[in-house]
């Protein structure tokens, strides 16, 4: 498990296993590591740890963030990183495998607001919006997956014994909040954006670590687990919503169906079938 090694002048002051999702760094008592110095913000940072990965995030500080002697506004910490907090260091440990990478992290599937998106009136810059997408974006078509859902219909009717199947493994799923319910493997899943700019494009969650949101605004994560998907809150004052609920600091793990709304832009996630 990672952990932080707080000093100052070259003393160790304390040692923090990072056991949280989301750790939060500051001067105030309410804070996981308190760090009572006039330099440090009230709530100065805080780090974001999925599965083996952790990344910092300045939360808007008066003195700024350092690590390994540059500023940063949100770093992918790797081991014997030292993170600066005023006259106090933060080194970071980590010896487990990461499950993603930087350049991962940093591809955030950037979705504009309704807002924000550009005026009707250009029908052609349309296409253009598609760069403020994330490549693995695609046009979602509900004609033809209807259409390439029946033909399979019809097969597992003719002989009897392929029928019970799909209802003992849709089963387990509904059971295991949404997960698949063998312990081999996980069913595939995606999400698909129902309004904004990029509204009836989908996005496959085929990587461990997959961030969506408006860098700046609102930004969260959602993982792949072993017992299925979970979404994380990780920039932003204030909370995504969770089928109208606020998010919360903590993670939640996504249940078929459920309907994600991120800087202004709903989404919905499901299981593909």
């Amino acid at each position: 498990m990672a952990k932080l090694i707080l000093s100052v002048d070259g003393q160790v002051l304390k040692e923090h296993t990072l056991s949280k999702e989301r750790t939060l760094i500051g001067r105030k008592p309410h804070n996981d590591i308190q760090i009572d110095n006039l330099a440090v913000s009230g709530e100065h940072a805080a780090i974001i740890t999925i599965l083996n990965d952790s990344f910092i995030e300045d939360l808007g500080s008066t003195n700024g963030t350092m690590v390994n002697g540059k500023p940063v506004k949100k770093h992918f910490l790797q081991n014997n990183d030292v993170i600066e907090i005023g006259k106090h260091k933060l080194k970071y440990f980590n010896d487990a495998p990461t499950a993603t990478s930087a350049a991962d992290f940093e591809k955030t599937m950037i979705i504009r607001s309704p807002k924000a998106a550009p005026p009707p009136a250009a029908a052609a810059p349309a296409a253009p919006n598609l760069g403020d997408t994330q490549t693995g974006m695609k046009a979602f078509v509900p004609e033809p997956k209807a259409a390439a859902t029946v033909p399979p219909a019809p097969s597992p009717v003719a002989p009897p014994a392929p029928p019970p199947p799909p209802p003992a493994a849709a089963a387990p799923a509904a059971a295991g909040g949404g997960a698949a319910g063998g312990a081999s493997s996980l069913r595939e899943a995606a999400i698909q954006v129902l309004s904004g700019a990029a509204a009836g494009r989908t996005l496959d969650l085929t990587k461990n670590l997959t961030t969506i949101g408006k860098p700046g605004l609102q930004v969260a994560v959602i993982t792949k687990r072993p017992n299925g998907y979970f979404v994380t809150h990780v920039e932003g004052a204030t909370y995504p919503t969770l089928n109208g609920a606020s998010l919360g600091a903590q993670a939640h793990m996504l249940n078929d169906h459920d309907l994600i709304e991120i800087a202004g832009v709903k989404m919905e996630f499901f299981y593909k079938p």
